[in-house]
């Protein structure tokens, strides 16, 4: 946690931020005066997050990265609170809110030029071809009124197999050309092996991938995060509050978030607290559309409170609890028991998305974009040998029959 101690305090915090309100934003966190600033980014003049190294690169990142999947056109001032308060790491994608979440960042970045050298500033590509990734990257440069992107990341892969020759050659042309300084990809299904065949490789710069309170503790994931951190690759945590695919608003989740609050934290802010324990993560991304998330993350950011050994005890008591209510994205096993291999995990994705995060519009509309002909063989599909060997026990036809219902 040497790491966590660069933080300014949070009453240093609510004071520098000057927002009506924001002391009450922030009550759930209580806290101490605390001396030390940290910078955003090498080139950055802001104190407020505390920062990391990311990898090998020698690039300092703020501990917590501003996840750009909503309407960055109408948040204008989101932006530029993050970068007053020391969230200068942006994270977008291509594909994001079909376009409007760079186009967002374009427009800050078209009224402040002098603010883009301040942001370590990442998009992704779904495509697995040379062609195809410099199309979408020229559009994002494009949309974002940017030259290049500090970290272009290769998005939603299964299998490290995809990460080939042709993509390291297209990684170094860019590289050579200016276009983007580090390269790697994002993944949230077969993570660990995903992160173990990475580690192999010499020239994956950084990984985002999902890890919470949930993974982080078992052997598998610290072996594969252990690989990546000992090859020089930064790793950034993602879907970190370790939502489920079945109902949330148990009587148990409901128990944890009222001891986290009498403790003086929520217990959102408690899984974020969980994954930055591990100095090991350079990064959380955080899908942070209103501005009072902002400033709850934010919140735990900078406040050094650890949890004790009873909280790490309540949240593991939950993970296994729960346990079944959770898909941990090892797809390679419940599809692989399908006969027509449909895209499961992807569905358990879109239906967390509904659930955990409240975005029924955005779960719906990546449910749309699976083809028609997919979709009615979903419902005749036989999920039996996949719940046998889902090592969650997640039953997989009940869920798959509330998708097509609820996200149709």
């Amino acid at each position: 946690m040497k790491d966590m101690q660069k933080g300014i305090s949070r009453r240093s915090f609510i004071k520098s931020a000057g927002v009506a309100g924001i002391g009450t934003a922030l009550a759930p966190l209580a806290g101490r005066d605390r001396a030390h600033a940290a910078t955003p980014t090498q080139s950055a003049d802001t104190t407020g997050v505390p920062t990391r190294p990311f990898g090998k690169s020698g690039i300092q990142v703020p501990i917590l990265s501003l996840g750009g999947m909503f309407d960055i056109p109408s948040n204008q001032t989101m932006l530029k609170q993050a970068i007053r308060w020391g969230v200068t790491y942006w994270d977008t994608a291509h594909v994001y809110s079909g376009g409007r979440s760079e186009e967002g960042i374009g427009q800050y970045f078209k009224r402040y030029p002098e603010q883009r050298e301040k942001i370590f500033l990442v998009t992704k590509s779904t495509s697995r071809s040379s062609r195809g990734m410099s199309n979408d990257l020229a559009t994002s440069l494009e949309r974002m009124n940017t030259d290049h992107v500090d970290l272009f990341f290769v998005h939603a892969i299964r299998d490290a197999d995809e990460m080939d020759s042709g993509m390291r050659e297209w990684a170094a042309e860019q590289k050579a050309e200016g276009k983007i300084r580090l390269f790697g990809f994002s993944t949230h299904s077969n993570m660990e092996q995903c992160l173990l065949d990475a580690a192999r490789l010499d020239w994956i710069d950084g990984i985002m991938m999902t890890y919470n309170f949930r993974l982080m503790h078992e052997e598998k994931m610290k072996a594969a995060v252990k690989a990546c951190v000992d090859a020089g690759i930064g790793l950034t945590a993602m879907k970190t509050q370790g939502g489920g695919a079945v109902d949330t608003g148990t009587s148990r989740e409901l128990e944890l978030a009222g001891r986290f609050v009498n403790k003086g934290f929520s217990d959102k802010q408690a899984k974020l607290k969980a994954v930055w324990e591990n100095p090991q993560i350079s990064a959380i991304c955080s899908q942070m559309p209103t501005m009072s998330i902002l400033m709850a993350n934010i919140a735990a950011a900078v406040d050094r409170t650890t949890l004790t050994d009873n909280d790490r005890r309540h949240l593991d008591r939950y993970a296994r609890e729960t346990f079944s209510h959770y898909c941990a994205g090892c797809t390679q096993i419940c599809q692989g028991a399908i006969a027509e291999n449909l895209p499961v995990g992807d569905v358990m994705r879109y239906l967390m998305y509904a659930r955990s995060y409240g975005d029924l519009n955005d779960a719906r509309r990546r449910f749309a974009a699976i083809p028609d002909e997919v979709r009615k063989k979903m419902i005749q599909a036989d999920y039996s040998a996949a719940e046998v060997r889902c090592p969650r026990q997640l039953p997989i036809a009940r869920l798959i029959g509330q998708a097509l219902e609820v996200l149709a």
